[in-house]
């Protein structure tokens, strides 16, 4: 079980059972190690800035819920998901889960307005895994999984351009909550965005671990 930070037991439980196992069909950069690192993130952000925590879990657990469809709208699709689960009535009223539905649509990286609640702003930062390690294997695991077809000198320009569109200084990808971990993440990860050299060699590291 994950340690939740005492979000209720019984929605722990029906989420555990329920929800994340669904994470097992997805790709290996949204599966369910990876809403397990969100969740917790997501509890730890919950704790700091006393958001509710029963609400925080849940949209951390559903938040890539919509990527057994199209990727590209997965945000749109997770949150109808959530929105039309009628279990949840359980636990949320019908604000609350109005709330958690547009956390969810608000959480993607590459929105281009800020998430219109605290609880939006949590997942998405919980959901930036600034973890330069996390950040280069995933993407790498992403791109090897959609793109089998690819000679490995193209997903590594591939890689390149993910990095610096998304991650570098001049990426689109926001934090909202200030002085989180992510931060000084960020700063580590953009050093190593504007140096060729180290760039390629995690991409040789993580590519070459992908296709053992």
């Amino acid at each position: 079980m994950i340690d939740n930070n005492y979000a209720s037991l019984d929605l722990v439980e029906f989420i555990e059972t329920q929800i994340l196992p669904q994470y097992a069909n997805f790709d290996k950069a949204h599966n369910l190690e990876h809403v397990t690192r969100v969740i917790r993130r997501s509890m730890d952000l919950a704790q700091k800035t006393g958001a509710d925590k029963n609400m925080v879990y849940t949209v951390a657990a559903y938040h890539d819920a919509g990527m057994s469809g199209p990727r590209a709208i997965h945000h749109i699709t997770g949150g109808k998901i959530l929105a039309s689960d009628a279990r949840l009535k359980k636990w949320f009223s019908a604000e609350q889960i109005k709330i958690m539905k547009e956390a969810i649509e608000d959480h993607r990286a590459s929105a281009s307005r800020a998430p219109r609640s605290l609880y939006g702003k949590i997942v998405a930062e919980a959901d930036r895994d600034i973890v330069p390690e996390v950040v280069f294997q995933r993407t790498v695991q992403f791109g090897m999984a959609n793109y089998p077809e690819m000679s490995k000198e193209e997903h590594w320009q591939r890689f390149q351009k993910h990095m610096d569109e998304k991650y570098s200084v001049n990426g689109y990808i926001r934090l909202w909550i200030p002085g989180s971990p992510n931060e000084e993440r960020l700063k580590e990860l953009r050093n190593i965005i504007a140096n060729t050299t180290l760039l390629r060699e995690q991409f040789e590291k993580y590519y070459n671990q992908e296709k053992i």
